[in-house]
Formats: C-alpha cells, sequence, structure tokens
C-alpha cells in the first residue's frame, strides 16, 4: 500500500485561508455589535457609503483587511497551486520558505491594519509581501515557460 505525498506548499494555502476565516469572525464580532443598533443597517435604501461613516475606524478595519485579504492573496493561492503541481515529488525548498514568507508578512498585514492601522508600516510590510509574491511568481514563469 503506497502512502499519498501530500505537497508541502498546500500548508501555507490553507493557514492562509484559515486566517481569512479568523479575520472574517473577528469582523462579525466587531461590526455586528457596532452596527447592529443602528435602524439605518436594515433600511435597504441606506448606503454603504452611509453606514460606513457610521461605524468606528477600529470596526471598519477588520472589514478593510477582510477585503485585502480576498485579492492578492487570490494570486498567491493560484502560484502556489502552480508550483506545487509543477514541483510534485521535487525538493522545493525555496518555494516553501517564499510561501511561508508570504503568509506570515500577510498575517502581520492583518494585525497591523486591524489593530493600529500604522499606514506607512502597514505599507511596508504590504510592499514585502508583494515582492515575496513577485519571486514566487517568476519562479513559476520559469518551470511554465
Amino acid at each position: 500500500m503506497s502512502t499519498l505525498h501530500i505537497p508541502s506548499l498546500l500548508q501555507p494555502i490553507i493557514v492562509l485561508n484559515g486566517w481569512t476565516i479568523i479575520i472574517e469572525l473577528w469582523m462579525f464580532a466587531t461590526r455586528i455589535p457596532a452596527v447592529g443598533h443602528l435602524k439605518e443597517s436594515s433600511d435597504p435604501t441606506f448606503t454603504k457609503a452611509a453606514l460606513t461613516e457610521k461605524t468606528p475606524p477600529s470596526v471598519r478595519w477588520k472589514g478593510d483587511n477582510y477585503n485585502n485579504l480576498l485579492e492578492q492573496p487570490t494570486q498567491f493561492y493560484a502560484v502556489a497551486l502552480a508550483l506545487a503541481v509543477a514541483r510534485h515529488g521535487e525538493d522545493n525548498t525555496i518555494d516553501q520558505g517564499l510561501a511561508w514568507a508570504y503568509v506570515g508578512s500577510r498575517i502581520a498585514h492583518s494585525l497591523i491594519q486591524c489593530t493600529r492601522n500604522v499606514v506607512p508600516l502597514r505599507f511596508c510590510v504590504f510592499a514585502l509581501s508583494s515582492g515575496i509574491l513577485a519571486a514566487m511568481t517568476v519562479r513559476a514563469a520559469a518551470i511554465a515557460f
């Protein structure tokens, strides 16, 4: 009986997806109490922008971060899966390191944005994660082309 080989690049993918779920729960835990009492929150003619104005910034940050985790990380998922498939069965220590660095930088970005939202620091961490993703993309392109 042979054992199934699970590509190690799946682990950071699963961790980042799990982190996104944690941020979603954190968003709900802060947003529902903050806007649930507003009469306008159930009015279908009340715009998102108007509701946002009535929501405290520290609550909006969680929603903003949740949206961020549904943007650039989708590229990460695609590239990491491409690398996992292309390098299946090979030593992919560099790809793993890059993937875990990307996940770590996105978690750091989330913690900065969801707590104090220090924009210059958040931007530096975002730029770092973008560079890591670019390196992963170049590595995937080198295999594909």
